[in-house]
């Protein structure tokens, strides 16, 4: 009888290990061949599920979203997780996400350079704003009496900072350990509250 593949599977699994192999190599060294090896499959194998390093990149992306919205919409242990917790999900505090955050930085590391990559870091962009204002509105009671200018500030602020972090975190992992991400994460909410509480819109 036939071995019955799972394609979806298989195509999600490339992708996984395309995030650790650019985690670990770079993106330019993160050659098809590459991805193919450590996935234990060979190139033409790889080459069934996509037709490019960057429909593997793309893929990659997308698995790394939905993981990192997984994250921050879900409810701990079924009791409101505070703002800080829930954004602190998206932090290189441990393996797993640190290379997750490793994968982001190798790609932010080319988008200057390639168009392609450019409208694809738009989209990123903006579904991380998405999330974060998903997160702002189910724990952050301030944020239902903000005005719409005064929300769009914060969720720049916070994206900066998130990106920051990551960019420290990656780089220089003993300087900044998950302790330390998430005490300067929660300076920094403490900070936007405080920058907030004059421009609550009148109820």
């Amino acid at each position: 009888m036939p071995k019955i593949v799972d394609h979806a599977k298989r195509r999600e699994e490339i992708a996984l290990v395309a995030c650790q192999v650019v985690a670990d190599n770079g993106f330019e060294q993160a050659t098809v061949a590459r991805i193919a090896r450590a996935a234990g499959y060979t190139t033409g194998m790889v080459a069934h599920y996509y037709d490019s390093k960057q429909d593997i990149i793309l893929a990659a992306l997308r698995l790394m979203l939905l993981r990192i919205e997984e994250r921050l919409t879900r409810a701990r242990d079924g009791s409101e997780a505070s703002l800080l917790a829930v954004l602190s999900e998206a932090l290189a505090v441990d393996k797993q996400r640190f290379t997750e955050c490793a994968f982001w930085m190798a790609f932010w590391g080319q988008v200057s350079a390639d168009k392609k990559l450019k409208k694809l870091n738009v989209w990123v962009h903006r579904e991380y704003m998405r999330l974060y204002e998903r997160c702002f509105s189910a724990h952050w009671p301030e944020w239902a009496v903000l005005p719409q200018a005064a929300r769009d500030q914060v969720l720049r602020s916070v994206a900066i900072t998130m990106n920051g972090l990551t960019v420290s975190a990656v780089t220089s992992p003993r300087d900044w350990p998950a302790a330390t991400q998430i005490e300067h994460l929660n300076f920094h909410l403490d900070l936007l509250r405080r920058w907030a509480k004059p421009k609550r819109a009148k109820t």
